[in-house]
């Protein structure tokens, strides 16, 4: 603003005789912004003109013109719009009302002062000021170095300055003054030097008179001396007197001092005292282990429950006295030092002892446990090892003090328990399912048969036997397949429902033993051991080293406690090293189960598949649902396999060419299946791979139906086509399988159509020539001649007519039905009875083709006269005396 102010000043006003006092940026209000600038000027030369100026800033070049002017003495009401908030807007009313918007409220505040200053100065009219602020106006802003421009213009604006700055009005009394001045002088308007002059005279004489006056009180001003020299005279002799109060007063400090340096060393060692007396307190009530703890933790009883109290109470209390937080400067302190030491001994000795009867525990119980495994061996139950448990829970807090203060002795404890118990569970767990595995097969010869051994009344189970026969199950239904198709036996199993009820419940007996146990071990470990199992912490499970030897954890080093992030993971490895000997034994059970019998898979898949259910609920990362769940794996893999076999058995089904087919063996296998399935999966959990299954199952059944159908060649097709669909239709409408609907549609389907087939493929036969003679009837009008023409035709005139239908007289048709009767009943199997259904069907599309005949004759050979031998009674008469002869 300086710039464009001194810019205005030399290239605008200057040369006008004008001096710049004060500029503000502006724009018109409510139009588009056009920057231009209102100045107030005065004049350089008398009689002083106030103008304002609207200079703006030309289009064509840098240069600024003056645009409009106006006299400040035309100028009514100044409008500051508010006096309050700050808003750069201001009204200027002229002969018409100017709107501005100033650059900034300051500007505007400074260029409304220039304007109160000159109205007040130059201006008898005095302009309104609305909505301005008092202080604004109270305030004459000075006029600054900045509005008066340099160089050339400096010796033109001075004097204006001068004239803004020292002129004043002359008051009423001081015209008054100057005229009576003048009037005692009849020289003072002509003759001013005179009038001078005169004046000076007269000052003369008033600084004489001034002289006088002064010398005239200098005796009042010799008084006064006096008086003063004798005030200094006083002052002396006061200062004498506290000259001496400051003396006495300084001994009187000393003492005092003295005194209250005394006060403060008491204080302070009474400070002292207080404060070492609250340490030795502090010291003496934390870390002082009282004789009886020490004893008990020296000489403790840790057999008797009164003793392992004792013990546990002493450990508490030797932990708190080793855990105390010492205060800055103790440990410095020798009996501290000596304290901590003992404590530590105390900790050493106190968890060897603990460790080593604790050792002693584990070995004492295997063998005590190991003493009642006979009692068991015949029974399919596993031993309780409540009792043991429960002993050894008594040393759960004192197993917690072993943790928190000598890890690397609890970690032993540890690997010691897993390594007693792993070989106690793996006898007492392998006997156990050598009784099932007996259970399973019944008798010693049904073992052996199966690769058990039994001696002494005691089972001494052979896997490596178990795992050295191959899957057996799909090769038994093969082979039992082939013999049934040669015998005509339609069962699909030699073995009955009462064998797979009885394995069903061994099974689950199994189960149900095994889910106990782990459960109970599983609690065990974690009150015992204090490892949280039930707290799922963010982060990464830590991966445990191999099971037979290591560290439980790759991420904490011995004596240091793993995180509690790893503890569920610390219980999941202990017992996988613990039980290692299930999963391996499940799955020999399942093999042998799978060998006994294929279909035992599905009785394993629900069972198997309703317990891993159960342990998810409890915990889904616990030991035993993640054996539970790969055994799961196992057994699944079972069932496809007994699916996969059955549908191979389809595939290489072998007919007889000797004796008809009837209902396929694996058509009443599916049945069986189906049914069994059904009575397993009865609100089972895995219901869906059941479904998928039974969708394989049935697509390989219709495939071979029609396969097998196309291979026969003493059974018509359709003979095997409508039996098998329809014994299919009858199985699925009465097991009603929801996921089966469109099968049995679409067996009843082809069950219908084939039905239709074979009837009309079986009436062609019994009036052949007859048959053959209508077929050329319709040929004819198919080719496009009238029907009541085709008499004309040579081969299909009356007397062809009348000499075919001679040849079928009412005892050659009822021979030709009988014929056809017998030719049926040999096509049919005995056990779907469909004999009754295919005579009916065959009597019904016998009347239809004898209707169709007689409006052939009607409509070809109109008035001829000729009809068949025999009429529709006797159709009805024939069909059912042979039906009754049989």
């Amino acid at each position: 603003m300086t710039a464009i102010k001194h810019a205005l000043q030399r290239d605008i006003f200057t040369p006008n005789d004008e001096r710049l006092l004060s500029i503000v940026n502006v724009c018109k209000a409510g139009k588009k912004k056009k920057n231009c600038f209102l100045c107030a000027t005065v004049t350089t030369e008398r009689p002083v003109q106030v103008k304002m100026v609207k200079v703006k800033k030309s289009d064509k070049g840098d240069f600024y013109k003056r645009q409009i002017a106006w006299a400040l003495r035309d100028l009514a009401v100044v409008d500051a719009k508010d006096a309050i908030k700050e808003n750069p807007e201001f009204d200027l009313h002229f002969e018409k009302i100017y709107k501005w918007v100033a650059s900034s409220t300051a500007e505007k505040n400074a260029f409304i002062s220039c304007i109160w200053k000159l109205n007040q100065r130059y201006l008898r009219k005095k302009i309104d000021f609305v909505n301005v602020s008092s202080q604004l106006l109270e305030e004459l802003p000075k006029v600054t170095e900045e509005s008066v421009p340099s160089g050339e213009n400096q010796s033109v604006t001075g004097g204006d300055e001068e004239v803004v700055d020292v002129y004043q009005e002359l008051n009423a009394r001081e015209e008054q003054d100057i005229e009576i001045m003048m009037e005692g002088c009849e020289c003072a308007i002509s003759n001013a030097e005179a009038f001078a002059e005169r004046l000076s005279r007269e000052l003369q004489v008033l600084d004489g008179a001034n002289i006088q006056s002064i010398m005239a009180s200098e005796k009042q001003v010799n008084i006064l001396m006096k008086l003063l020299d004798e005030a200094l005279k006083e002052v002396d002799q006061i200062e004498l007197k506290l000259s001496s109060y400051e003396e006495m007063l300084q001994s009187v400090k000393e003492q005092m001092d003295q005194i209250s340096e005394s006060n403060h060393l008491i204080h302070l060692s009474n400070t002292n005292n207080v404060k070492l007396l609250s340490e030795i307190e502090f010291l003496v009530n934390h870390m002082d282990l009282a004789k009886g703890h020490i004893k008990a933790l020296q000489e403790g009883d840790l057999a008797s429950s009164r003793g392992i109290e004792a013990c546990t109470n002493a450990a508490d209390a030797l932990l708190q006295c080793m855990n105390v937080a010492l205060r800055p400067g103790h440990d410095m302190l020798l009996a501290v030092r000596q304290q901590q030491q003992r404590f530590s001994d105390l900790r050493e000795q106190f968890a060897r002892r603990l460790a080593s009867h604790l050792n002693n525990v584990f070995v004492q119980q295997g063998h005590d446990q190991s003493s009642t495994l006979a009692q068991h061996s015949v029974e399919l139950a596993l031993p309780n090892h409540h009792p043991f448990h429960r002993d050894l829970l008594r040393y759960a807090k004192l197993m917690e003090w072993l943790k928190s203060t000598d890890y690397g002795k609890y970690e032993g404890l540890t690997k010691n328990y897993m390594d007693y118990l792993s070989r106690l569970y793996e006898r007492e767990i392998k006997d156990f399912f050598e009784v099932a595995k007996i259970k399973m097969t019944g008798t010693t010869k049904e073992s052996k048969k199966f690769g058990l051994h039994g001696s002494s009344g005691k089972l001494t189970g052979s896997t490596s036997s178990l795992n050295k026969l191959s899957v057996q199950s799909s090769g038994n239904r093969r082979s039992q397949s082939s013999s049934l198709l040669d015998m005509g036996n339609m069962s699909a199993s030699d073995l009955d429902v009462a064998d797979r009820t009885k394995f069903d419940k061994i099974f689950e007996q199994v189960l149900s033993e095994l889910e106990p146990l782990c459960l109970a071990e599983q609690d065990f470990i974690s009150k015992f051991f204090k490892l949280q199992q039930h707290q799922s912490m963010p982060g990464t499970m830590t991966e445990a080293e191999d099971l037979d030897g290591g560290t439980l954890s790759r991420q904490h080093n011995a004596g240091v406690p793993p995180p509690v992030s790893s503890e569920k993971d610390m219980i999941r490895q202990m017992m996988i090293k613990i039980f290692r000997c299930i999963e391996p034994e499940l799955n020999n059970l399942i093999a042998l189960g799978d060998k006994i019998d294929s279909f035992n898979s599905l009785y394993m898949l629900v069972k198997m598949s309703h317990h891993v259910w159960t342990a998810q609920n409890v915990d889904p990362a616990s030991f035993l649902s993640t054996t539970l769940g790969n055994v799961l794996v196992t057994v699944k893999r079972n069932f496809d396999k007994c699916i996969s076999n059955q549908i191979r058995q389809m595939e290489e089904v072998k007919i007889s060419k000797k004796s008809k087919v009837g209902i396929l063996p694996f058509v009443a296998e599916f049945e069986e299946f189906a049914g069994l399935a059904e009575s397993i999966f009865k609100n089972a959990e895995r219901r869906g791979d059941l479904d998928k299954a039974y969708t394989k199952l049935i697509r390989g059944v219709f495939v071979n139906v029609e396969k097998v159908a196309n291979e026969s060649q003493k059974t018509p097709r359709d003979v095997v086509m409508m039996e098998n669909f329809h014994h299919i239709f009858a199985t699925l409408s009465r097991l009603k399988i929801s996921c089966l609907e469109a099968e049995k549609k679409e067996a009843k389907q082809k069950y219908t159509d084939h039905l239709q087939s074979y009837v009309i493929y079986s009436l062609g036969q019994p009036l052949e020539k007859l048959n053959h003679f209508f077929e050329g009837v319709e040929a004819r009008v198919a080719q496009g001649i009238r029907e009541e023409e085709v008499s004309y035709q040579l081969a299909f005139n009356k007397q062809e007519l009348r000499k075919v239908i001679k040849e079928y007289p009412g005892k050659e048709v009822k021979k030709g039905l009988d014929n056809l009767y017998k030719k049926v009943d040999k096509h049919l199997c005995e056990e779907e009875n469909l004999l009754q259904v295919v005579w009916h069907s065959m009597q019904d599309e016998f009347i239809r083709q004898y209707k169709h005949f007689e409006g052939l004759i009607a409509r070809c050979y109109p008035g001829s006269g000729v009809t068949m031998e025999f009429t529709i009674q006797d159709i009805l008469d024939y069909c059912s005396s042979i039906a009754q002869s049989h």
